[in-house]
């Protein structure tokens, strides 16, 4: 029987040609295979990377003995992990998980004695009816907290006249007030201060807290005193900080967004951002907070200029019109670099075997143990910079090595390609540390200071226009700080803005900077018990 199968019209009937067309369409489809199963990885790394950062820990601490044996750093991890686990004759030592150590109360807090008393039946022993007599004392402590107490400060100007001629009355001054015709006095301003900048408690929520305790004072009267502190008040000891940090030659900046509702010429879902720079010595730290609508490079320009010094930052391409002067010396961060390998080992999900990036991470963890180090040791700058020229430049050429040889073989649209494409990109800035013990290896300390306003944005949402931004960022400038330099927010504040409307002077400015007064003197004086101070 005749097949009823005819060839197609459209094909070929020679055999050769048939089999080429075979092989070109066989390569592409291997070729589109190929392509949807690179995109098919890589949203499975997005998955498990999302999924990690939504439920898993945020911690990037990476144990580099999760390596499999015969890795580039087996010696160093076996020899670590050795020192950490001390062994004994029977193995290594079993590792307790002890009890928490309840923290004795401070010692400067009031105490008020309770005594307990046995009655007078009671104080008869049970043996033969002698009466008991005390023999020592037992003694527990409770933290007890009274909540906020309310006074009213009566300002009470005596007025003379002459009794003669009934003319030349004089009335007695009222000292200078924060905010001149108001009824927030220094410490009450600052009471509102620190709760919504310190504490992120959104100004409803203190009405409120206020309305409990029976004062009655609308979140609007609660805002106009914020704004008025904010932009008036305090800008002289802005205006001082600035210039001090454009004079310290190393500035790490960062920026993170904030929304503004009235905004002239902006919508109110605009995005807008409040720039952050840290400076000065350790013990004597500077954090600043700017607001600006605009995140282009028109901002860090306004910010640093005449500043001269190294800067350091994110690989965020706004900074490069600062740094692509002579006076400015760009400086990376190896956080972010850390950061995105980690993100790599996430993403690749816990069953993954060890690999690229999990190396990539052990390496420059090394580098972290160097820092750990000085800071242990709280060394100098110059010992410092001997430190990292002895053991971090080693680690460092190591690294070197190894990314050259892993990039050009890693696949860079994936977590672990990019990863090893931010090392690159970044590596003469990242490894500028070296040059000066002042620098420091990541960016995190700018970082940190940007976390209380975060975790305030997320209470009171937005600001509600240029100047309660502007307002706000003056207010965190003073608060991050006085809290750097070791001063308590609200015994600070109230010290300051009892202070500063009387100074007249760039000394008496000068002397209210966090960093020029010592934090026992902002503290109040003990209560007096029993006749002692």
């Amino acid at each position: 029987m005749e097949s009823t199968l005819q060839p197609s019209p459209d094909l070929p009937e020679d055999v050769a040609i048939l089999q080429e067309m075979v092989r070109s369409l066989t390569v592409r489809y291997e070729r589109d295979i190929q392509a949807w199963q690179t995109r098919y990885d890589t949203l499975q790394e997005q998955v498990r990377l999302l999924l990690a950062k939504r439920f898993g820990p945020s911690s990037e601490r990476y144990d580099p003995s999760q390596l499999q044996l015969g890795l580039f750093n087996e010696a160093e991890v076996e020899a670590a992990s050795a020192e950490e686990e001390p062994e004994t004759e029977t193995g290594p030592a079993p590792r307790r998980r002890g009890r928490p150590v309840r923290p004795p109360l401070p010692p400067e807090l009031p105490r008020e004695e309770v005594i307990h008393e046995l009655s007078s039946e009671e104080r008869v022993c049970g043996e033969d009816g002698s009466d008991l007599v005390e023999i020592g004392r037992e003694t527990s402590e409770q933290l007890d907290i009274v909540p906020a107490q309310v006074r009213v400060i009566r300002h009470v100007r005596i007025k003379y006249g002459c009794p003669r001629c009934h003319e030349g009355v004089k009335t007695a001054p009222l000292p200078p007030q924060p905010l001149p015709k108001s009824m927030a006095s220094a410490g009450m301003l600052a009471y509102v201060l620190t709760s919504k900048y310190a504490d992120g408690l959104p100004l409803y929520r203190l009405e409120g807290m206020l309305g409990r305790i029976g004062v009655e004072i609308p979140r609007s009267t609660l805002a106009s005193w914020a704004v008025k502190a904010g932009t008036g008040l305090v800008q002289p000891l802005i205006n001082l900080m600035q210039e001090r940090a454009l004079a310290s030659g190393y500035i790490q900046m960062d920026e993170t967004p904030v929304q503004v509702l009235k905004e002239p010429g902006r919508k109110p879902t605009a995005k807008s951002y409040m720039w952050v720079w840290r400076t000065g010595p350790p013990a004597k730290p500077i954090i600043l907070f700017d607001y600006d609508p605009s995140r282009s490079q028109s901002v860090p320009e306004r910010l640093l200029m005449g500043f001269k010094g190294y800067l350091q930052s994110d690989g965020y391409s706004g900074y490069l019109a600062v740094t692509a002067t002579a006076d400015v010396v760009a400086v990376g961060c190896f956080a972010h670099a850390r950061r995105k390998f980690d993100e790599a080992v996430k993403s690749a999900g816990k069953k993954a075997k060890p690999g690229v990036a999990h190396e990539g991470l052990a390496l420059i963890q090394e580098l972290y143990r160097v820092e750990r180090q000085a800071k242990d040791a709280e060394m100098t700058p110059e010992q410092r910079h001997a430190l990292r020229q002895e053991w971090a430049v080693p680690i460092l050429e190591r690294l070197r090595i190894w990314l050259h040889e892993n990039l050009p073989r890693t696949l860079p649209s994936g977590a672990t390609g990019k990863a090893l494409g931010y090392l690159s990109n970044q590596w003469q800035r990242l490894v500028r540390y070296l040059e000066d013990g002042r620098l420091e290896i990541d960016n995190n300390r700018t970082e940190n200071a940007i976390r209380p306003f975060v975790v305030g944005r997320k209470g009171w949402l937005f600001s509600a226009s240029v100047n309660g931004a502007k307002a706000s960022a003056n207010i965190y400038s003073l608060i991050e700080t006085a809290k750097a330099n070791g001063h308590e927010p609200y015994h600070y504040l109230r010290y300051v803005l009892e202070r500063l409307p009387a100074c007249q002077t760039v000394d008496a400015f000068e002397a209210l900077l966090p960093m020029n007064i010592s934090p026992t003197l902002t503290q109040p004086p003990p209560p007096v018990q029993d006749g002692v101070a």
